[in-house]
């Protein structure tokens, strides 16, 4: 059995593997059980299912179907994401370091994809009122949280502390 101290000490490892492997099991579900382009219900009244590939990044932006554009942005996303873990390296925060795993968990989650396929799978989509928002995946959703949480600690939590 691993100690406490040992998972305490490779927690972020441990939050960052995990969350990839969330992110990648439902993407597999999505290619597995939904329809590409066809809309499917959820229990959630402004979220349900449909089924795209995104060759930009996150939410679409800069969606090109041309390889060498899929290529340049693996090497930068690669590039930033080997930053964010010299980032969770160097930060002292703890509650910093957290919100800066779960946005390398989510670039990794994409960047897994991508280096697959040359695309990402995304699978969320967000409608409010017959407004459709953005389509999704669980990584872009851990990059989006992470960045707010990093935000936070940065600017309302640390000021309000000193």
């Amino acid at each position: 059995m691993v100690s406490k101290e040992v998972l305490y000490k490779f927690r972020f490892i441990i939050l960052i593997l995990s969350l990839i492997a969330i992110d990648l099991f439902s993407k597999n579900l999505a290619v597995i059980y939904l329809i590409y382009g066809q809309t499917e219900p959820t229990i959630f009244p402004f979220i349900d299912f449909l089924l795209i590939y995104n060759s930009g990044i996150a939410f679409g932006i800069f969606n090109s179907e041309d390889s060498l554009n899929s290529q340049i942005l693996l090497l930068i996303t690669l590039a930033i994401s080997f930053y964010l873990i010299w980032m969770i390296a160097s930060e002292d925060m703890i509650k910093k370091k957290y919100a800066l795993s779960i946005i390398t968990a989510g670039a990794y989650g994409n960047i897994i994809d991508r280096a697959i396929d040359n695309k990402v799978t995304d699978f969320l989509h967000l409608e409010v009122l017959n407004f459709s928002f953005f389509i999704f995946n669980f990584a872009d959703a851990f990059i989006t949280v992470g960045a707010i949480l990093l935000i936070y600690f940065e600017l309302i939590y640390k000021s309000n502390n000193e």
